[in-house]
């Protein structure tokens, strides 16, 4: 962890520009001070500063102060999309797999349409890949739905995982990160919350070519003008 904090501190500071708002910081450090501040997610108030409340990435967007985790396991939140794994079939819908320490389970009711309550093994089965949505979080078990665009069974590519807390980065502002990989790729991507990706695209080597796209922003978090690195990334294995 120290080797992974002092790599992202070097990085950082060679790829930073001298009116950036974004800063790596550590817990407990001041990120910025002044009463028109107020603290976003990740950061919390002390007297008149805002400071840092874990490891990560600081950002200034308007008047709130948020901070980007570097590390950090999946929290499961009401409206989080996320990918997963059918593990087993129940007479009231299905265990998924979403690599939390909360069990999932998406009852029969949450699918788009009507399932026979005999024939669930031919609508999701064992082994199956979907992406669904948080409905409720509670105690120490999770609700999922499969009504909402976009949600469903995932057939044919692949999954893999990065980082939770590094998603939002890949997912970029207004999904700017994601959609510049797919139009460079021509690759279907749906990215989970709980860091679970999947890629189809034309070709294997498209699909190739998104994942380490992906596992670029992933691994550089950190580094400012990301967006133009990627781009220049494409070029270079055009």
């Amino acid at each position: 962890m120290k080797n992974e904090i002092n790599e992202a501190h070097e990085a950082f500071e060679e790829n930073s520009s001298s009116d950036s708002k974004r800063k790596i910081v550590v817990p407990g450090e001041v990120i910025v001070k002044g009463e028109d501040y107020l603290p976003g997610e990740g950061t919390r108030r002390e007297g008149e500063s805002i400071v840092a409340s874990k490891f990560g990435l600081a950002e200034e967007a308007g008047r709130v102060v948020k901070l980007i985790p570097i590390f950090g396991a999946f929290i499961p939140r009401r409206n989080n999309v996320i990918i997963g794994r059918v593990s087993d079939i129940t007479h009231a819908g299905w265990l998924v797999d979403i690599d939390s320490a909360s069990s999932s389970f998406l009852p029969i009711e949450e699918s788009p349409r009507f399932i026979n309550r005999n024939e669930m093994d031919q609508y999701l089965a064992v082994g199956d890949v979907i992406s669904a949505k948080i409905w409720t979080v509670k105690g120490k078990g999770i609700d999922l739905t499969l009504k909402g665009k976009g949600l469903g069974k995932l057939e044919n590519g692949f999954i893999f995982r990065i980082i939770p807390s590094r998603v939002p980065r890949v997912i970029g502002r207004e999904g700017s990160m994601v959609n510049l990989i797919k139009e460079r790729t021509g690759c279907n991507i749906t990215v989970g919350q709980n860091g679970w990706i999947w890629v189809k695209g034309p070709s294997i080597e498209a699909e190739i070519k998104a994942r380490k796209a992906i596992e670029l922003v992933a691994d550089k978090v950190y580094i400012m003008g990301l967006t133009e690195k990627v781009e220049e990334w494409f070029q270079e294995n055009e």
